[in-house]
């Protein structure tokens, strides 16, 4: 085994480990990266040959987490881990855009590249290390590939910029940037921010480049050391030279003209195709007349292109007419300063909005930005609609969710509308990330935006954001500030001064362009940005002016937003179920939900509500959810009930749960029962509890006399609330000596009698030993009530029973 390891150290002391030539040796390349106590495994293969026909790069970069990893057995029913989670795929986009654009453009054999977390503390965040880990087995392997790349998470704790902070570091970062670059050029940046400037970003991304440059270094030396510096050789493409000096020489101009016509997306489109298939049937006819038997003299071909097959030219022509295109729209741009639509470069396509177009949601809008289109809807939920996180490292609860679809029909294709794809899961986390700061933290309410792309041409995720923004004013959402987003381009070409930056780029822009760069942000700052740069050598002086003109552009649209709805609606729609949230002792928790649940499902049972409880901070949270506030106000009054503390002399309406024969017992507040005794009842004597037509479930008003030190029980009364009948006269209580009236002389009662003498009374128990003695008519009466005398809610055996001897009659 040839083992070769290279180590890193980070600017706060620890240290990157890459290891390889160990483990996985059958793959092209492979790498394990370890940094502390998480680990990664990187491996990549690539097929010898392109599949036929494939004119593009076949790139998969899938990066997933065992739970073992951390110790954990995974969720469901399987016990196995099963599809890639949001937050495996959103990495795998990462990792993806970094290292797609840094192979040959004409390298198009299979490639597959496979990061799995192998070992994981929960201290060290290892999605920042995948990028990293990927690029090294590039490195150890023989497939083509421009150079080394790497990516780091930079976050700003207490004004400090921190590589790859820990996940204890983050709670308290207010930027949290992922960047990807080689050594000389940032390729891929996605982060989001707390209303942070344009400066504090482009501090990160200067952090980030001193950061990566060593980790490239690295792996340069790693690949010269194992001899993978020298590459592998393919010919993926079929080329004609001559084909495409001739499509540039007779399509060039034509397609020039059409870009500065400024037509809409489907009409440039047709045009783009005519011209191109215009000229495959001059091209084919003349291909067919020399193959014909034509002499060569009449011939366009020469001899070597009679080999190549019709479906090659195809392609070829595909290939070439996309570089005519994308050379006329630069040098348009460049040149002129014409966009494809006749735009400035700073030029803002027309903004349409509305708020409410749809009758029922809690909140919806329509926004339109020239072909772009967004409808967004908010709905409000309760806490039981929060969604369960249950990856690796992460397990909690989320209250603001954002799905972004985006059809077929939104681009006119024919074709059938399939689940979710990594495209729709990452602008969607773009847009949730750019909104998520600006909702309140104690918002009770769970919020789920939905983002229904209806047309696209240009930038549907930041359409996203604009449309979500006004969705969440039209519910009511309290959002601190309103959020826009853009997306803005650049057009630099390789040894040119000369450059172009793009507000609010189309489609075809970002296909054609040199840069897709994405911002949002408040009136204050940003919020979130994503960046995929396509270019060499771009310096900070560009990235600047495009932060700056973005920054302008984000503002004009905010004003289209705040012109539509000012402000969140002071109210909720009818429809929206309303929330009320409280705060309870800890101890008084279990009291609320009761044994099983009884009491909680009784109270949502009887109010129509739904009840939530949670603990934090040593309080418990109480959430109540109900269709109006006659229903929460009832399942308040309960539960306020529930916790407070009865006080004597206070009277309460309490509801008779039981009844015995020597008196009943009343629910004064829920779960709280005391006994009202039959005495206590009336001043009348009675013999039963019956005989005052008293039955379980009756309400009857009582008064708290008592509330027994060493107990806790409580001794009622109804009697003390009635009037009380004239001559009454009160019986001694218990212990009273009662008066006797005085006797008369009883005179002299003479000589006492002589007691007989007592016979043998046998041996004598000795002294302390108890005697069995039969029981008494008293001793069986006591016995019985105390069988009797107990509380039938908790159903529990009888202990004590001196209520019931205090107003025994003897």
């Amino acid at each position: 085994m040839n083992v070769i390891t290279k180590t890193l150290q980070l600017a706060d002391g620890r240290t990157i480990t890459i290891e390889t030539g160990k483990v996985a040796k059958q793959a092209d390349g492979s790498v394990m990266l370890r940094m502390n106590n998480t680990v990664l495994l990187a491996t990549v293969c690539a097929a010898k040959d392109a599949v036929p026909g494939t004119d593009f790069m076949p790139l998969q970069v899938d990066y997933r987490e065992q739970y073992s990893a951390a110790g954990r057995f995974p969720g469901g029913f399987t016990k196995r881990e099963g599809k890639a989670s949001d937050n495996e795929i959103l990495t795998s986009r990462l990792v993806d855009r970094v290292l797609r654009p840094l192979f040959p453009s004409n390298y198009h054999a299979e490639v597959f590249v496979n990061v799995m977390l192998l070992s994981a503390d929960g201290v060290d965040q290892p999605d920042a290390l995948a990028g990293f880990a990927a690029s090294a087995a590039l490195a150890c392997s023989d497939i083509p590939f421009e150079c080394p790349i790497s990516e780091v998470r930079v976050a700003r704790v207490n004004g400090e910029y921190v590589i790859n902070p820990t996940f204890a570091q983050m709670k308290q970062a207010d930027m949290d940037i992922m960047v990807g670059a080689s050594a000389e050029n940032i390729m891929m940046v996605e982060g989001e921010m707390n209303e942070v400037s344009e400066q504090d970003l482009l501090g990160a991304l200067k952090a980030a480049m001193d950061a990566i440059k060593p980790m490239c270094e690295l792996q340069s030396e790693l690949s010269k050391e194992l001899g993978k510096d020298v590459k592998r050789e393919y010919n993926h493409e079929v080329n004609d030279e001559a084909l495409r000096e001739r499509m540039n020489k007779e399509l060039y101009q034509p397609a020039y003209d059409i870009t500065k016509q400024a037509l809409e997306k489907q009409q440039r489109a047709e045009a783009f195709e005519k011209l191109l298939e215009d000229f495959k049937e001059k091209f084919f006819a003349e291909r067919k007349a020399a193959l014909d038997g034509k002499t060569a003299e009449d011939s366009v071909l020469d001899g070597s292109a009679v080999e190549i097959s019709d479906d090659e030219y195809e392609a070829m022509m595909e290939r070439y007419y996309h570089d005519v295109e994308r050379d006329a729209m630069r040098r348009c741009i460049l040149d002129e300063g014409i966009r494809l639509d006749g735009r400035k470069t700073t030029d803002i396509r027309p903004i349409w909005c509305e708020v409410s177009p749809l009758p029922m949601p809690h909140g919806s809008s329509i926004f339109t930005r020239g072909e772009t289109q967004a409808l967004g809807t908010c709905t409000l939920g309760t806490k039981l609609d929060e969604k369960l996180v249950d990856d690796v490292l992460d397990k909690s609860y989320m209250k603001f969710l954002l799905h972004y679809n985006f059809p077929p029909f939104c681009t006119g294709e024919a074709k059938a509308q399939r689940g979710v794809g990594r495209r729709e899961i990452g602008h969607g986390h773009l847009a949730w990330r750019g909104l998520k700061g600006q909702i309140p933290e104690d918002f009770p309410y769970t919020v789920r935006l939905v983002s229904q792309v209806l047309e696209s041409n240009g930038s549907s995720s930041m359409a996203t954001v604009c449309a979500g923004t006004l969705a969440l004013m039209d519910a009511g959402v309290p959002m601190k500030k309103p959020v826009s987003g853009i997306a803005m381009g650049l057009i630099k070409n390789p040894g040119e001064e000369k450059y172009a930056v793009l507000s609010d780029i189309l489609g075809d822009e970002d296909h054609l362009g040199d840069m897709d760069f994405k911002t949002t942000g408040t009136k204050d700052g940003l919020t979130a940005t994503q960046m995929d740069i396509k270019c060499d050598g771009l310096s900070f002086d560009i990235l600047e002016k495009a932060l700056m003109q973005a920054k302008q552009g984000r503002e004009h649209i905010l004003k289209c937003l705040t012109d539509t709805i000012a402000e969140p609606r002071a109210d909720f729609k009818p429809q929206v179920p309303r929330i009320v949230q409280i705060e309870i002792p800890k101890e008084f928790i279990g009291a609320v939900i009761g044994p099983g649940g009884k009491i909680i499902q009784q109270m949502q049972e009887d109010t129509k509500t739904t009840i939530t409880i949670d603990e934090e901070d040593g309080v418990g949270k109480v959430q109540v959810s109900g269709p109006d506030k006659e229903s929460i106000d009832a399942a308040l009054a309960k539960i306020k009930a529930i916790v407070a503390i009865p006080e004597v002399g206070e009277v309460y309406d309490g509801v008779v749960r039981s009844i015995m024969p020597y008196g009943c017992f009343v629910e004064i507040m829920p779960g709280k029962d005391g006994l009202l005794h039959i005495s206590e009842i009336d001043w009348k004597r009675l013999e039963t509890v019956e005989e005052a037509g008293i039955k379980e479930g009756d309400h009857i008003t009582v008064k708290l006399l008592e509330i027994d030190p060493k107990t806790g029980k409580y001794k009622l009364s109804h009697r003390v609330l009635i009037p009380k009948p004239e001559g009454y006269v009160e019986r001694p209580a218990r212990g009273e000596r009662r008066e006797r009236p005085e006797r008369g002389d009883r005179g002299d009662r003479g000589e006492r009698r002589p007691r007989p003498e007592r016979g043998d009374r046998g041996e004598r128990h000795p002294r302390g030993e108890r005697r069995e003695r039969p029981m008494g008519p008293m001793a069986d009466k006591l016995q019985q009530l105390g069988e009797e005398y107990h509380d039938p809610a908790e159903k529990r055996e009888p202990k004590d029973f001196s209520d019931a001897l205090d107003h025994m009659d003897f």
